[in-house]
């Protein structure tokens, strides 16, 4: 197979393809899109940026069109499961750009923005619903939404909903579903938690995997710095000043401290944006638009981002903090490196993550190249200019990494919420919440 013409799609959806340049797939979408469009379960692991969610796209609206159904009230005919807002906008996206040729319905709900306005998008049904965890579960306890009809079961990042404490809310969902179902998982990690999961959920499923488990994109180019955890930051603001960047990422484990840097490089004279999960729904849309327009090139993030930024041209990675679970690592610097692109990732290792670190080499099995403090570091770091005082105590490491993102506790009452603190397919764009058609509206 050389191109998508010989996988059996329906012709609407290759006239969509090529109406945005793509005529061969990847390897994930060659060996999952058979499997998917005859009916099986299936459960695919592929590195991030290999084109996962076309993989169970295109076959699916090819299935959902083949066998057109009237739509009934409150209800709908697939359910993808994401851990995130960003990521769930990015595939309901992916699904309006692929189906825009169908007459078929796309809907995208989570959390941050007003209940009301979904439940009145779903009072009269919809094909497509992609949403995360909280939110759907809202919804169904409100009686806004049955999951009686639906035909397609779709698990994307299903490992990191585990890590975010999604586990109850998925098998309570599990619970509502027909068990006459195609059921698929997608990811780029499967550690045995998940795997035991997805034996829960999956009838007889076939298993495809373009890369082993937990390997690193061939095309990033892995540095680490060892550097005491008070100098970060200086060594941050003049890695950004120098390295040759296109558009950046940098990651945090807790949302203050992502606030903390954005604070820090703007007094450098350096325009960055965070996000993650206190942010409003407004101001991560906003901070997304930046960074995807290069208007804002920097942007600081949880690893809330980790699986929910689908943006070509991020030429450099940034672990200000290493991740305390080490897929973590593998989701981060998998925002580089996309499309066939080169990219750089560059680990600041403080005396307290080395294990961290020990722990990401043993899952990759790369270890990355050491790079030296520049020359002269600590005179340079002496004349950076620094913002006000911040006297508020950042959280010891290893806390918040499990928190999620912005939804309630998986079958539990609503979180009170604490103080600051603590813890695809190419060419995706953002999506709003709002009722997106695939029949071109």
């Amino acid at each position: 197979m050389t191109d998508f013409t010989s996988l059996g799609l329906a012709a609407p959806i290759l006239d969509a393809l090529a109406s945005k340049g793509y005529t061969k797939p990847t390897p994930i979408q060659e060996k999952a899109i058979p499997v998917v469009l005859d009916g099986r379960d299936l459960c695919g692991i592929a590195q991030t940026g290999t084109g996962k969610t076309a993989a169970f796209a295109l076959p699916a609206l090819h299935r959902l069109s083949a066998a057109p159904k009237a739509r009934r009230p409150k209800s709908c005919r697939m359910l993808v499961l994401s851990p995130t807002r960003e990521l769930a906008s990015q595939i309901a996206e992916s699904f309006n750009v692929y189906g825009k040729n169908l007459n078929l319905s796309a809907e995208v709900i989570f959390g941050g923005v007003p209940i009301p306005r979904q439940i009145k998008m779903l009072a009269t049904g919809v094909d497509i619903v992609v949403a995360t965890p909280g939110r759907l579960l809202d919804l169904i306890d409100q009686h806004a939404l049955s999951l009686r009809d639906v035909e397609i079961l779709v698990l994307d990042e299903a490992d990191q909903m585990l890590d975010l404490g999604f586990i109850h809310a998925l098998k309570r969902i599990h619970r509502l579903l027909p068990q006459k179902r195609q059921t698929l998982f997608f990811s780029a990690t499967m550690p045995k938690t998940i795997a035991d999961l997805g034996d829960s959920f999956l009838n007889n499923a076939v298993k495809v995997s373009v890369a082993p488990p937990s390997t690193t994109a061939e095309r990033v180019e892995q540095r680490a710095i060892f550097v005491n955890q008070s100098e970060k930051q200086a060594l941050l603001t003049m890695r950004l000043k120098s390295d040759p960047i296109d558009r950046a990422l940098v990651f945090t484990r807790t949302k203050h401290g992502a606030d903390r840097v954005v604070k820090h490089l703007a007094a450098a004279g350096i325009s960055a944006n965070a996000i993650h999960g206190n942010k409003s729904q407004p101001q991560r849309e906003r901070a997304l638009a930046e960074f995807r327009s290069g208007q804002s090139p920097i942007l600081v993030a949880t690893d809330i981002a980790a699986r929910g930024i689908d943006v070509g041209g991020v030429s450099h990675v940034y672990n200000f903090e290493l991740p305390n679970v080490p897929e973590q690592y593998v989701h981060r610097i998998g925002r580089t490196a996309r499309a066939g692109a080169d990219g750089v990732a560059i680990s600041f290792v403080a005396d307290d993550e080395k294990t961290y670190m020990r722990a990401i080499e043993k899952l990759t099995r790369v270890k990355a190249t050491i790079d030296t403090l520049p020359e002269n570091f600590l005179a340079e770091m002496a004349r950076l200019p620094k913002p006000k005082a911040d006297d508020r105590p950042e959280r010891p490491h290893g806390q918040g990494q499990r928190r999620h993102d912005g939804e309630r506790p998986a079958g539990g009452p609503p979180q009170r919420r604490r103080r600051p603190g603590g813890g695809g397919a190419p060419g995706v764009g953002a999506h709003k919440g709002a009722v997106r058609r695939t029949g071109g509206r």
